[in-house]
């Protein structure tokens, strides 16, 4: 049997560059585990002090509740209709919607029983060029708006689900100073 040495060299320069990467690899592993975890989120965003327009004090409102609840015999009174039905101070209420930085005015025209319009003040030609289902959603919207009762009852196509939901969104704001 013969045994033969064998010399390795390694660079300096090579050593800090492998070491530099498997730093990086160990990093990126560990940053893919974070952000992937299966965590609270709202556990989180509490901690460091950000809000998701939820209050704590909201939230545990339903534990201090009295123990005395009334059932319900199934039965509505002309009271609990009248408390459902939608009432609004007749005028124009405005709501903030905002796309890509671009703050726009939606504006809702009601009268005493129900929603009469929607209209979008200021839309340029460069929000319609970015974002070209909002105009065809507000035609939705305001087609719909004489044929349903409440809002929520407002149906939407599978191609402009999305900016539908963000602009009766923004309705429901604006109809919140409008409700008696």
């Amino acid at each position: 049997m013969s045994s033969k040495t064998k010399i390795v060299v390694l660079k300096s320069r090579e050593l800090i560059y492998t070491g530099i990467f498997i730093l990086l690899g160990i990093m990126l592993i560990l940053l893919l585990f974070y952000m992937f975890s299966p965590e609270d989120k709202n556990k989180g965003e509490q901690e460091s002090g950000m809000s998701t327009g939820t209050n704590v004090e909201e939230d545990n409102s339903l534990d201090t509740l009295p123990s005395t609840t009334t059932q319900s015999t199934g039965t509505t009174t002309g009271e609990e209709i009248r408390e459902t039905m939608s009432s609004y101070v007749p005028g124009v209420y405005t709501s903030e919607l905002n796309l890509g930085g671009s703050p726009l005015q939606l504006s809702v025209t009601v009268d005493e029983n129900h929603v009469t319009g929607v209209t979008i003040d200021n839309l340029d030609d460069t929000i319609t060029a970015m974002y070209p289902l909002i105009s065809p959603s507000i035609d939705e919207i305001n087609s719909q708006i004489g044929m349903v009762s409440s809002i929520e009852d407002i149906t939407y196509s599978s191609d402009n689900k999305y900016t539908t939901i963000i602009i009766l969104e923004a309705i429901d704001e604006a109809l919140e100073d409008a409700k008696k």
